[in-house]
């Protein structure tokens, strides 16, 4: 009985084929994890933003300080969820940072906290800035052609 096999030639065609469709879909789909960090990360600081307007709406009917500190916000008082890591660099945790280092989105030990607070009660108005502790570019356009880095979020 004699064997059928694919000849060479037929080989050949099939990777070129697999070849020409990896080329096609690789790059369409190499963003994907990039726009995924970008909406993860957009979700997390509108959830927590919003946390945070809902503590000083309540806060202010009350007359109490209008911006929790970084322990209220950290505890499972404001944020009624775990803080997740961010996602552009795998960190947990929140650190305080000053009013200059928020006015600017400063990066501040990148490894030690995934977020960063800053908080004034004093101030006139009082001010609370919360932002992701990672200065990589976003998938997240800047309007002027560019990217938004992931602080800037």
């Amino acid at each position: 009985m004699r064997q059928r096999a694919f000849t060479l030639i037929e080989v050949l065609v099939v990777i070129v084929m697999l070849g020409i469709l990896a080329a096609i879909a690789v790059p369409k789909f190499s963003g994907a994890a990039d726009d995924a960090r970008s909406a993860s990360t957009q979700s997390t600081l509108a959830g927590v933003r919003s946390a945070v307007a809902t503590f000083r709406m309540n806060a202010v009917i009350n007359g109490d300080s209008p911006f929790p500190t970084l322990a209220e916000l950290t505890g499972n008082g404001v944020v009624k969820f775990d803080m997740p890591a961010n996602p552009y660099t795998g960190v947990r945790g929140v650190q305080a940072v000053s009013q200059g280092q928020a006015g600017n989105r400063t990066v501040i030990s990148q490894n030690s906290a995934g977020w960063n607070y800053y908080f004034d009660n004093n101030s006139v108005p009082p001010v609370a800035i919360f932002y992701s502790n990672c200065a990589d570019a976003s998938s997240v356009e800047d309007g002027n052609g560019g990217m938004l880095g992931a602080n800037d979020l």
